[in-house]
């Protein structure tokens, strides 16, 4: 069960509501990572001022920043930013191979961006420490001081991300799509991607079907309260 409660645009706070209201706008619908942190209008907040900055000046292609998200993500074991960044990793120009090779920490399709992404996986996993050879390694690779610096700032949002959605177990509402629509797309042991369309109905289906396999997914961490996909 979540511990933290999933707001809704009437429910949000009068504190949080604008800015859920602009963040729903831009991604066509409320999303449960986004309700939950309105539950404390500065988590969202802080959320929305970062993602706002890193959307208008971030010297990153979207190919890159959603490479960072999946590698912060894989680190941290969120099986939701996973679940959440893969199809728009793929739309960003990653393959569906390439995101599940950054999740594995193997990236030989492309070694400078492996070299940052070594960095940003050190720093989430050492509460920013990098060692000087993983930096070094970036800056030989081809990034700039300017640019590694700014990976941090990519890492926060995405570190905000997952300890939103650890206390508070999330469920990737609305279902996500695979380009296979007739078996889970697998990127790691525990985290599936499914196009399972978007009624509670289908998530059923997609749970049986999921335990006939033997593959968990943060879709059966949803307790009754929570399966709430909004329009």
């Amino acid at each position: 069960m979540s511990r933290i409660p999933v707001q809704t645009l009437e429910t949000a706070s009068e504190q949080a509501r604008p800015t859920l209201e602009r963040l729903t706008r831009r991604t066509g619908r409320l999303l449960n990572v986004h309700a939950e942190m309105a539950t404390a209008p500065v988590v969202l907040a802080a959320y929305a001022g970062i993602s706002d900055a890193l959307a208008k000046q971030s010297s990153f292609d979207a190919r890159t920043r959603e490479a960072i998200a999946l590698a912060v993500g894989a680190q941290d074991g969120c099986d939701y930013c996973q679940a959440a960044h893969t199809p728009t990793a793929i739309k960003s120009g990653l393959s569906e191979a390439e995101t599940i090779a950054i999740r594995r920490e193997d990236v030989p399709f492309d070694p400078k961006l492996a070299a940052l992404l070594a960095v940003v996986r050190e720093a989430a996993a050492n509460v920013g420490e990098v060692s000087d050879a993983t930096w070094s390694a970036a800056l030989q690779a081809g990034w700039s001081e300017v640019e590694l610096s700014e990976a941090f700032a990519h890492l926060a949002v995405n570190l905000l991300t997952t300890s939103t959605t650890t206390p508070a177990p999330t469920s990737t509402c609305p279902p996500l799509r695979s380009s296979r629509r007739d078996r889970p797309n697998t990127v790691r042991p525990d985290v599936v991607v499914f196009d399972v369309g978007e009624t509670l109905a289908s998530l059923d289906a997609v749970q049986t079907r999921l335990a006939e396999v033997g593959l968990p997914t943060a879709i059966n961490k949803m307790s009754g309260a929570d399966r709430r996909c909004r329009p």
